[in-house]
């Protein structure tokens, strides 16, 4: 059971005013908020043991290491991965990303198949597209259909002997779409490819187990999990891993270095080139441990409320339509007003103090396919009550009647 007013004082930008009104927050899919208790743990790193990890042997570096190995091990357990090393810290999804596309590029040959599905996000297409024009490799897409669901059938047909790679999100950042990932990552498995999956819009609404899944790629951004900016996560499977090539060079990657060969770090070390972000990899575990001390049933059950709350209100709406009807879906809502631009209706909100997304969502292909320039998204969290909901229709009903 979610306890709204106790959760609500743990966020103290809840509390502010935009052009004269009470916060409204509903662009969660973009970067959830921060609680207090977060904050905190970033203020006391930089207040009390701020210092480089891995390196030092004085009292600072040793404090710093350990809380930073830590957070690797929440993570870990979290998601459920086998080992400790699996979990790589980055600095979000798309590092992530780019950091498996880059170490296909030894792995893949011309002709070689690689399946995305027409449901991703940018990130998810462009690494892949570029390592496509590296290897020759071909890349074949999972078409969507009006429901904004994916076509499984036609999945089916575009698997074979030359797919090595199959990469799909578990939840459409433009849609809300929960992809039926098990069943695409046994598919796959089945003609040998392995499977990376986006995860960055699904982790702050369902506790993913790597393991159950089976999947061999994990992805994700601390800044959608009530964590900062600038960290996230790749868990790869310890096989894949050891034979991807490392990302980038440098300090900490190392084993031996000598003008004439380098020979690497192990895992995971050896995609950990440089001085990472540090406060926010410990801050990702502690808006982890946050969550989890709420508990993910129970935000998934008060967000599904609040998804068919906010739903029936707004298809009362005449001239509102959604996009995106897949009733496996989480909290997000993409809607037009007919004969109304989304970049008006968002505007018009942030005047009333409601923060939604409007545009393509980084999400071009989902527009292209619906034929609009994109949708006013309002994505919710487990802070956010059915009152909000209601300022929203009601601001919705004004620009409306103020733009038509």
């Amino acid at each position: 059971m979610i306890d709204i007013n106790k959760i609500r004082k743990d966020f103290p930008i809840l509390n502010r005013q935009v052009n004269g009104k009470p916060l409204v927050y509903f662009d969660n899919a973009a970067t959830s908020q921060t609680p207090q208790q977060v904050i905190d743990v970033i203020v006391d790193y930089y207040s009390n043991y701020n210092a480089n990890i891995h390196r030092g042997v004085h009292a600072l570096s040793q404090e710093a290491t350990d809380k930073y190995e830590a957070a690797r091990h929440i993570i870990q357990k979290h998601f459920n991965a086998k080992q400790a090393y699996e979990v790589i810290f980055t600095s979000g999804t798309t590092h992530s990303i780019n950091l498996v596309a880059n170490g296909f590029t030894s792995i893949l040959k011309k002709g070689d198949q690689l399946i995305v599905s027409a449901l991703e996000h940018h990130s998810n297409i462009v690494p892949w597209q570029m390592l496509c024009e590296k290897t020759g490799a071909i890349l074949k897409v999972i078409p969507m259909t009006p429901e904004g669901e994916l076509d499984m059938e036609a999945y089916d047909a575009l698997l074979n002997d030359k797919t090595k790679l199959v990469f799909v999100n578990h939840i459409s950042n433009a849609l809300g779409t929960i992809n039926p990932i098990k069943t695409i990552i046994d598919k796959a498995h089945k003609f040998g490819a392995a499977v990376l999956i986006d995860g960055a819009q699904a982790s702050p609404h369902i506790k993913p187990d790597v393991q159950a899944l089976d999947v061999d790629f994990y992805v994700t951004s601390a800044h959608k999990i009530c964590g900062p900016t600038g960290v996230g996560m790749l868990y790869g499977k310890e096989e894949w891993l050891n034979k991807m090539e490392p990302y980038q060079g440098g300090g900490e990657m190392i084993d031996q270095v000598t003008f004439e060969k380098t020979t690497y770090a192990g895992l995971p070390h050896k995609f950990e080139a440089g001085t990472p972000n540090i406060c926010g990899g410990i801050a990702f575990g502690a808006a982890l441990d946050y969550m989890n001390a709420i508990g993910f049933d129970n935000i998934a059950e008060y967000e599904h409320e609040l998804l068919n709350y906010g739903t029936k209100q707004l298809q009362d709406i005449e001239g509102l339509k959604i996009y995106g009807t897949s009733k496996n879906k989480t909290s997000v809502i993409s809607f037009n007003l007919e004969g109304i631009h989304p970049y008006d209706v968002g505007t018009l909100l942030d005047k009333m103090g409601i923060a939604v997304r409007t545009g393509h969502h980084c999400a071009q292909p989902i527009m292209d396919y619906f034929k609009i320039p994109g949708t006013v998204r309002a994505s919710f969290a487990f802070y956010n009550t059915k009152e909000e909901i209601d300022t929203l229709v009601r601001g919705v009903k004004k620009a409306k009647m103020m733009l038509s």
